[in-house]
């Protein structure tokens, strides 16, 4: 008998077997066998496994808020009234009366100079005011004066008694009572006292312009008398070295037993006013000109400003513009801005760097999302919201500034909107998702800054 061996793998190639020209009992013993394997395979599993659960996210529901925003600027802090500690007179330096790096009061003593030699001539100055003074007091009294005015009253009693000699000769003359000589030595005793007087007169004159020279000479004395004493007294003064302003001093250049030489270039020591403590800041001409055609710029130029140090950390007291510079940097565009802020704990000093926060405006009514729920690709903004049936749906949105952790959304959302925050990266647009709303915290008054301000 010949045999016919037939190989398949599958129940659907028996069509194709079939086909073929087979015996009979072939082909009958084939199908029976095919249907016997097709019992013992295993079945093919027919269902797809099970979609996996809803993924979890947390999302923030959006409300209208009022917010204000700030811009943040770099800032550097310095002294304005800093000052030189410098001898004004020249000695030698016996003390150093402060320690390094301490804070002064102002009029507190720093150095002391050897003054011996100008206590000295505070007494020499002294005693040739105390003679000018002398002097002066003799010549108000007039002593040369009143006996100038003495002798022109005796020069006028003689005078009299000459005139009243030759009126009484006269007539005994005419009755030859009396001798002609007599007449005549009486008329020449009257014209010698006549001229007496004259010459008394002139010198009481003189006198009185001696004397008052004398008095004006004396009196221009004393005050040049004066005026050395109290030079004297004032390098004296200077031999002492006090603290011109409040502030914290620096080191000393000249040490002790080292002559101080009042013309040097070079000062004793520096102080640096840190109380209140300047800033100074840059602001572009495009903001200037913004500020300047505000309406409220009065207003908003008293704002309190805030500033942020270098680790971070704020400063607790608010300061204030003081002024501006008069003329716009030509090579950078910008205008500086100097302000003051308090500074009681002399926490920050001269040449620090921070940034300065400036309330710019104040925005009403206005959408804010969290930071870390915005995405960006290819310059374009969205959010993933949660919508109905907790699907989540992909929002375009135009972003304003930002406030804190937070930005301002001008368009794409509205009040009530549900912001995905957490689970971005599991969350798809059209699918399902488990949403849970996140904890809202209390927040504090907003300190929101602006990121392209901060230059």
């Amino acid at each position: 008998m010949r045999y016919v061996t037939i190989s398949f793998r599958r129940i659907q190639d028996l069509p194709t077997i079939i086909t073929r020209r087979v015996p009979r009992w072939v082909l009958s013993l084939t199908l029976f066998i095919a249907a016997l394997l097709a019992g013992c395979a295993p079945q093919a599993k027919s269902s797809s496994p099970p979609a996996p659960p809803p993924a979890k996210v947390t999302f923030v529901e959006v409300q209208l808020e009022d917010v204000a925003v700030y811009s943040d600027y770099a800032a550097q802090t310095y002294a304005r009234d800093m000052v030189d500690v410098r001898g004004r007179v020249d000695g030698y330096l016996e003390k150093r009366l402060f320690q390094v790096g301490s804070d002064v009061n102002e009029g507190q003593v720093l150095y002391q100079l050897d003054n011996r030699t100008y206590q000295a001539e505070v007494a020499r100055a002294r005693g040739d005011l105390a003679q000018a003074t002398a002097n002066l007091e003799f010549a108000r009294r007039q002593v040369a004066l009143a006996q100038a005015e003495a002798d022109l009253a005796q020069a006028d009693a003689n005078l009299m008694k000459a005139k009243q000699d030759v009126e009484r000769l006269r007539p005994l003359v005419k009755e030859d009572a009396a001798s002609q000589q007599d007449l005549d030595n009486a008329t020449a005793a009257l014209q010698a006292n006549q001229a007496n007087v004259n010459a008394r007169r002139a010198n009481v004159e003189q006198t009185k312009l001696s004397t008052r020279a004398q008095i004006e000479t004396n009196e221009a004395l004393a005050e040049s008398r004066k005026a050395a004493l109290r030079s004297a007294e004032l390098n004296l003064e200077y031999a002492t070295i006090r603290a011109p302003v409040a502030g914290r001093i620096g080191d000393t250049l000249v040490q002790v037993g080292g002559l101080v030489n009042h013309s040097s270039a070079q000062p004793l020591t520096t102080i640096v006013p840190l109380d209140p403590i300047w800033v100074r800041f840059k602001v572009s001409e495009a903001e200037h000109l913004n500020f300047q055609s505000r309406a409220d710029k009065d207003e908003a130029r008293l704002r309190p400003l805030h500033i942020i140090l270098a680790n971070g950390a704020e400063h607790p007291h608010a300061g204030k513009i003081q002024n501006t510079t008069n003329q716009v940097d030509s090579k950078t565009g910008t205008l500086e801005i100097q302000a003051t802020f308090p500074n009681p704990e002399r926490r920050i000093l001269p040449g620090q760097f921070g940034r300065v926060r400036l309330n710019i405006n104040d925005k009403k009514n206005v959408v804010l999302v969290p930071q870390r729920a915005v995405q960006e690709l290819q310059g374009m903004q969205s959010v993933l919201t949660v919508g109905s049936e907790n699907k989540v749906v992909a929002r375009s949105v135009v972003m304003g500034d930002r406030v804190g952790d937070r930005w301002i959304v001008l368009q794409g959302l509205q009040a009530g909107d549900r912001v995905i925050v957490d689970g971005l990266q599991k969350a798809r647009p059209g699918l399902p998702v488990t949403p849970q709303q996140a904890e809202v915290k209390k927040r504090e008054p907003a300190r929101p800054s602006k990121a392209m301000g901060a230059e």
